[in-house]
This record gives C-alpha cells, sequence and structure tokens, in this order.
C-alpha cells in the first residue's frame, strides 16, 4: 500500500471558517486527523510553537532539537513557507494568531505527556470561554490508553495482556487518513524558514555532521523507510532485529516520535502488504514492537511520574553509585567493553543506537556501574534523534528492574557472550572501535583475555590505544545482586 493512496476523511460538516492548525508532534500533511478536520472547516492557519514554559523534563535534547529543525522546515516546504513558527506561552501565542487572523476554530492533535495534558487543557478551557471552539484528535496512537482498561476499570502493569487482551480487543485502530486538502489562509507571510532558523534549534559547533549523513529528515523519507522495511526486513524482523551489524529494523522512531509518519499507516500498509495475514513470526513480533510503543505511551499516561520515578517503589531503597568519572567514560564509548563502547560510540555519530545494544549498555551502566538509570535516561534524551518521553523512560526502567513489566533486576546482561551472541564476527565492533579492527573474532569482545602476542599483533596495548575495562565483569554482577538483595524485601 503506498501511503497517499488512503481513504478519505469524512468528519465535521463544512463551514468556510478560519481554523488554526496547532502542529506539535504530528509534523506531517498524511493521515493528520487535526490538519484534516481544519481543512473542512475552511482556511487553514498553521501554526508550530516552541513552548518556552516548559520545565527541562519536557525540552527536546540536542539531538531531537537538529531533527526538529529540518522537521519543520519539511512540514514548511509543504504549506509554501507559510508555517507560522513562534516561541512563547502557547496559549498567548494562540491568543495572538487567533486574533490577527480572525480565528474561530483551534485544532490540534493530542499529547499524552502529563504535563502536556495539564497544559493543553487549560488551553482548551480558556478558549472555550472565548468563544474559540478546540478541537483535539489522536493523530499517534493506535489505542487511546483511557480506553484500554482492564476488567476492573484500572490499567494494565504488564504488556502481554495489555497487547493482546486489552488493545487487541478494541476496535481496529483508526485508518489512515488521506492527505489533507489544504487551501491557506490568504494572509499568511512566507517566512517560515527564517523564523525556523530563529529558533536556533541547531548546534553551534558541528558536533551534528556525522549525524546529518545518516538521515534525511521528511516525511517522504519515513514513507520510503517504511516501505523499505516491509519489502526487505520484517519478514526476517523476529531474528534480524538483534544484529547491530545488520539492517534488521524499521528505524522509524524517531519520524514516529515527531509525527512525519504515525503508527496507523505503518500498521495498516503492514497489513495490507500481507493480506491481513499477520501473524508470520517477523510480522508479528514486529506489530508487538508497535504495541510496546503504546504501552509506553499508557504507562506515561496512567502514571504521572513514571519519566522520573521508579515505577516500583522499593527501588526507592537503593542505593545508586557516583561516580562522574565511569559515567563519563560510559559516556564516551571507553568503558573498555568493547560492545558497550560501540554502541555509545553509534549513539554519538549517528543520533541513534541498536535496539538490542540499548539493552546491552544500559544494563551495564546501571547493574555493572551501578549507576541510576535516569542519568542513562538523560544522556539518551540528549543524544537520540528518537528521544521520546514515553520510549526512553519505558526503556531504562525496563533494562534497571525498576519498571512495569521489567527485566528482573538479577538478569544483568553479560556483554562479552551478548556480543558473541549477537555480532559473532565483531562486524558492528569493528565499525564503532576501528582500534579493535585487527582483533581476532576469538579476542573481539573481550580483548583484555587475549595473550600479549595477539595484542601486540593487533598494535593493541590496554591502556592505551584501547581502555582498560572499568570493572570486572563478574565480580561488578555479584555487586550488583548483593545491591539487590539489600531491597529485595522492600
Amino acid at each position: 500500500m503506498k501511503l497517499e493512496e488512503l481513504i478519505p476523511h469524512k468528519g465535521l460538516p463544512v463551514y468556510m471558517t478560519q481554523s488554526i492548525i496547532w502542529f506539535r508532534q504530528d509534523l506531517r500533511m498524511n493521515d493528520n486527523p487535526a490538519l484534516v478536520a481544519a481543512c473542512e472547516q475552511g482556511d487553514v492557519i498553521p501554526v508550530y510553537i516552541d513552548d518556552d514554559t516548559v520545565s527541562d523534563i519536557g525540552q527536546p535534547g540536542g539531538a531531537s532539537k537538529w531533527w526538529l529543525h529540518h522537521a519543520l522546515e519539511d512540514l514548511s516546504e509543504s504549506l509554501d513557507n507559510k508555517l507560522i513558527v513562534r516561541r512563547g506561552n502557547p496559549k498567548d501565542v494562540l491568543e495572538e494568531v487567533a486574533a490577527e487572523y480572525d480565528a474561530t476554530h483551534i485544532f490540534w492533535n493530542r499529547m499524552y505527556e502529563p504535563w502536556a495534558r495539564e497544559r493543553d487543557a487549560s488551553i482548551k478551557a480558556y478558549f472555550k470561554e472565548q468563544n474559540i471552539t478546540v478541537k483535539s484528535f489522536n493523530g499517534s496512537l493506535l489505542w487511546e490508553p483511557m480506553q484500554v482498561l482492564k476488567k476492573d476499570e484500572t490499567p494494565y502493569k504488564v504488556f502481554t495482556p495489555y497487547y493482546r487482551n486489552g488493545c487487541l480487543n478494541q476496535p481496529e485502530p483508526r485508518f489512515p487518513l488521506a492527505r489533507a486538502n489544504v487551501t491557506l489562509h490568504k494572509s499568511l507571510p512566507d517566512n517560515a524558514k527564517n523564523d525556523i532558523a530563529a529558533l536556533a534549534l541547531l548546534p553551534t559547533i558541528p558536533w551534528d555532521e556525522s549525524i546529518s549523513k545518516q538521515w534525511t529528515v521528511s516525511e517522504k523519507a519515513a514513507g520510503s523507510k517504511l516501505h523499505w522495511f516491509i519489502d526487505n526486513a520484517v519478514n526476517k524482523y523476529a531474528d534480524d532485529r538483534n544484529l547491530p551489524s545488520v539492517r534488521g529494523t524499521s528505524q522509524l522512531s524517531p519520524y514516529l516520535h515527531f509525527g512525519q509518519i504515525s503508527p496507523n499507516q505503518a500498521w495498516y500498509a503492514i497489513h495490507d502488504a500481507f493480506q491481513g495475514n499477520v501473524s508470520g513470526r517477523g510480522v508479528d513480533t514486529y506489530l508487538s514492537e508497535l504495541g510496546w510503543r503504546e504501552f509506553s505511551y499508557y504507562l506515561l499516561y496512567h502514571f504521572d511520574d513514571f519519566q522520573t520515578q521508579n515505577f516500583n517503589r522499593k527501588f526507592d531503597k537503593f542505593e545508586w553509585r557516583k561516580s562522574p568519572s565511569d559515567l563519563k567514560a560510559w559516556q564516551k564509548g571507553k568503558t573498555g567493553i568493547p560492545i558497550v563502547d560501540a554502541g555509545m560510540r553509534e549513539l554519538w555519530q549517528t543520533g541513534y543506537m541498536h535496539n538490542r545494544v540499548r539493552m546491552i549498555v544500559g544494563s551495564f551502566l546501571v547493574k555493572n556501574l551501578l549507576i541510576d538509570w535516569r542519568d542513562g535516561e538523560r544522556w539518551f534524551w540528549d543524544c537520540l534523534v528518537d528521544a521520546d518521553s514515553a520510549s526512553n523512560s519505558a526503556g531504562w526502567q525496563w533494562v534497571a528492574g525498576t519498571g512495569a513489566d521489567a527485566s528482573p533486576y538479577f538478569r544483568v546482561f553479560n556483554p562479552v557472550l551478548q556480543g558473541e551472541k549477537f555480532d559473532k564476527e565483531g562486524e558492528y565492533v569493528k565499525k564503532y572501535c576501528p582500534e579493535l579492527s585487527k582483533m581476532p573474532k576469538k579476542y573481539i569482545h573481550q580483548p583484555w583475555a587475549a595473550p600479549s602476542d595477539v595484542l601486540s599483533q593487533a598494535n593493541i596495548t590496554l591502556g592505551k590505544e584501547y581502555p582498560e575495562p572499568l570493572v570486572d565483569l563478574k565480580a561488578s554482577r555479584l555487586r550488583a545482586l548483593d545491591a539487590f538483595n539489600d531491597i529485595k524485601g522492600g
């Protein structure tokens, strides 16, 4: 199925009015419920607001700002460079724009972060008092989190029953809408490009050069990635998703976060490609991964402090280590553990990290180094182009053992065994740790175990060309288990 070949939206009756569409995490023209509704009302006034009232927890990190800049440019181009771009308090900006263009309606697609829900409810109430109609839509999730509950009307806390019993027994997700037929307000200026630049989202130093080579930030690129994945990788997804040297994943996560593609488009494109038969192992596994994304937002919606507090409260008693030097070594990919270092360097160079490796580096930080998962979450938040309030915190809480349906704390990923299993030839390690490129396969994941003559032939002196391990893996695992036992009965 081609994304542009989708059924038209049949929704609101047509009244020729001026309507604001407030773009947020939905920077696309296709399958955009709020935009379609605005178009059906009449002339459209497209607005993006850089909300400067949000606390640090809601402000995008460096890599996200880079992506946002280019995503806004792509959206602006689709809107004839007439996207209104402002910075400030959204209520104030919307009020100014509504007055300037005589807008009678404001449309947006919902956000689910606690701070955003509170902000949006306040804005909706305010404009209702001003006799301006405000309507919000679900443009970013397959299932609304408030609609999927257990029989006792309480939220699920375990993924499988949430997805299999809760979501899949709901009505089918909304079918994607056709590309909006936009009639822009005739008085809109065409200076969006300058206004986007004025947000100063791009870095002042060129750390983004290598990231720029990895990604095409556009709605069209999102569709191309989805179709490539369906044609080449989804059938093998269950196995290849674990191999960091293979392109076995969709790499759609940043596009999904910024709304350059919707999960509905991915869901139905896959169903259509397989004519509704989605029971194949690879396809079912991928759809369940979309379900995990839903579950992350579900947890963030139902548990307001999920992004910053242990979901499992007994971990509030856990004594995390404070070691700025170990944290810095981890951030820079200089831990002396090859697959951990490769992952952290991939993150820095590409703004992305393979999902299997995210689990490995997370386990190493939290369990082998005993450093608080929130320190890892904040680093990912700043460095990932797909940094997402829900998925990032859910992923870290899962690997730390503190979250809902989490990997138990006593499960400590052994990075050597993980590397030998999922990067058998060491291709991934050698790509991001080129100083190890001459290490033989036998020792590529544990160079400290190599005899001196092997290290010499590979031009490696531990502590010089490549670091000594920060910790002994076996001893640090036992230390983690002892620390867990201290709070086990809590």
